[in-house]
């Protein structure tokens, strides 16, 4: 089992320019002015093992993404993907949200128990797009569905639309194969501007919103899907 430690001995360990990164690639603690117990050092290098991994699958997903952005656009003269972003969580976040669901901390867990510790997030220009990428990813032969949850269809009751899949793919590697689950979030433009500027407003009032706000950002999310909707009539007329 991986050691609990604090969220701010997390921060240290695994800060990318911390001293403990200096550590692993050779570095002495004397010298760095600060010795770091050997738990948190021996910590870093198991997470940092572990987590790569997972940022190979990442880029393992963003070349297919490419491939299909980049050959749809040369047969069909559209491209379905407007942008692409992608992120492996930290380990702080990993650990705070095992604790939250009463799991105990070691890499079996995480890998068992977390389907989003690396994610991609898809931006397409309309609502037909982010099914036609999702297919076409999901079909390829080497591409696990393990999931699918379809918020545009069923938004969240705060007016989240979103398509979200778990995917699981093959990440080669020198001496194995590791079967790494990734989370895919596609969404057109309009959504992702909902949702991007929904979680700066939560996170500027630290979830402490006035009572209204609620019916407001439904008010405006159903306003961005019926934008979508005008959207993808206008591109169905002109294909």
């Amino acid at each position: 089992m991986v050691e609990e430690l604090s969220v701010g001995v997390w921060k240290q360990a695994m800060n990318e320019n911390s001293r403990a990164d200096l550590v692993v690639r050779g570095a002495s603690a004397e010298v760095l002015g600060q010795r770091l117990e050997e738990p948190v050092i021996e910590l870093y290098r198991q997470l940092s093992r572990f987590l790569l991994v997972y940022k190979f699958a990442v880029e393992e997903l963003l070349t297919k993404l490419r491939i299909l952005s980049e050959e749809f656009d040369f047969v069909h003269r559209h491209d379905p993907i407007e942008h692409v972003t992608s992120r492996v969580k930290r380990p702080e976040a990993i650990t705070a949200k095992l604790r939250r669901k009463g799991f105990d901390v070691s890499l079996d867990t995480i890998a068992e128990h977390l389907d989003d510790i690396a994610g991609v997030r898809v931006i397409c220009p309309f609502v037909s797009d982010v099914y036609r990428v999702a297919e076409m990813l999901s079909g390829q032969h080497d591409v696990e569905l393990l999931l699918s949850k379809d918020y545009i269809a069923e938004p969240k009751a705060n007016g989240y639309r979103s398509l979200h899949l778990i995917v699981r793919i093959p990440v080669f590697l020198s001496s194995r194969v590791e079967h790494v689950k990734v989370e895919v979030q596609l969404r057109t433009i309009a959504m992702d501007f909902w949702a991007t500027l929904e979680h700066k407003l939560f996170y500027k009032y630290d979830d402490q919103v006035p009572a209204d706000f609620a019916d407001e950002l439904a008010s405006t999310a159903r306003i961005a899907a019926q934008l979508d909707e005008r959207m993808q009539a206008l591109h169905s007329r002109l294909r």
